[in-house]
């Protein structure tokens, strides 16, 4: 499985997100950016990112770190970055 193909599972299956996805063919970090995640705890929200990813997650993915943002958390989160 590359990088490519999570981050269009993800996005396909959660539509309007934002994804960036990285990682070594086995071991991925997906950052994640839904306004479906509103009101969702994180772990509702990550729940969400590994139902896209459906079997795949004990077939061909070993390990996936998922960082979950809103929208309104991705702008505090970038604007905390530049300042």
């Amino acid at each position: 499985m590359q990088c490519e193909d999570i981050k269009r599972l993800i996005e396909t299956g959660i539509p309007g997100s934002e994804v960036n996805v990285t990682g070594d063919g086995t071991h991925f970090e997906a950052s994640v950016v839904a306004a479906a995640f509103e009101g969702k705890s994180m772990l509702e929200q990550h729940r969400m990112v590994y139902a896209t990813l459906g079997d795949r997650m004990q077939s061909e993915i070993h390990a996936l770190s998922i960082r979950s943002y809103t929208p309104r958390q991705w702008d505090q989160a970038r604007h905390l970055r530049v300042t």
